[in-house]
C-alpha cells in the first residue's frame, strides 16, 4: 500500500451550533477560539491538509457533518487523501454511502497488525477481545463520539476533533500507544 494511514473522528462541519456547546464539567466551551463554522471548518480543513497528503487514507470514525448537505458537497472534497468511514450516529448514511464521499462504509475496522479496533463510539472491553476465550487476543479501541470527555477507563483511545488538536493522528502513533497500553496490561 502507497501513503500513510491517518485516523480522526467527530469533525462535525458544517454544524454551527456545536459553538455553542459547553462543557459541563469546565464550564468551557466545547470548541473554543473559533468566531463562527466557517472559521472551524477551515481551520479543520487546514490542520487535516497540513498532515493527509493527496495518496494517504484516512478513516473518519463518524459524525462527519451536520446540516447542509450543498455545502458539504462543496467542502468535502477540499480535504486530502482517499476516506473511508466508520458510521457515526449522527451521520446520514444514505446520502453519505451514496454520494461517492468515501471508498468504504463500515460499522467498525479491525487493525489486527496493529492490535486496533476502530469504531465510533466506545465499545464494551469484550468487543475488544479476539480469538478463542483461552487464547485471547486484545486490542485497543480508537473511538471518537465523546469529544471533549475522557475515554473510559481501560484499552481506549479517543480521536475526536477536541482531543487531538483537531489533526488526524497517524496509526503508528497510535499503533505505539496501543502497544503501551497492552505491554503495561
Amino acid at each position: 500500500m502507497t501513503g500513510d494511514i491517518w485516523i480522526v473522528s467527530d469533525t462535525h462541519f458544517n454544524h454551527a451550533n456545536i459553538l455553542n456547546f459547553v462543557d459541563s464539567r469546565t464550564g468551557f466551551p466545547v470548541r473554543p477560539g473559533f468566531t463562527d463554522v466557517d472559521h472551524m471548518n477551515e481551520f479543520m480543513i487546514e490542520m487535516w491538509n497540513q498532515r493527509v497528503k493527496p495518496g494517504d487514507k484516512v478513516y473518519h470514525l463518524g459524525d462527519v457533518f451536520m446540516g447542509d448537505k450543498e455545502a458539504f458537497k462543496t467542502l468535502w472534497p477540499r480535504l486530502n487523501g482517499s476516506k473511508n468511514l466508520i458510521v457515526g450516529n449522527h451521520d446520514d448514511i444514505k446520502f453519505l454511502a451514496s454520494g461517492g464521499f468515501f471508498k468504504k462504509v463500515q460499522m467498525w475496522r479491525q487493525f489486527t497488525e496493529y492490535n486496533l479496533l476502530l469504531s465510533h463510539v466506545p465499545l464494551h472491553e469484550m468487543s475488544a477481545a479476539r480469538g478463542a476465550p483461552n487464547n485471547q487476543k486484545l486490542m485497543v479501541n480508537i473511538h471518537g463520539h465523546i469529544h471533549q470527555n475522557p475515554s473510559p477507563p481501560g484499552r481506549y483511545i479517543n480521536v475526536c476533533v477536541e482531543a487531538i488538536d483537531y489533526t488526524p493522528v497517524h496509526i503508528e502513533t497510535l499503533a505505539a500507544k496501543a502497544k503501551k497500553m497492552l505491554d503495561q496490561g
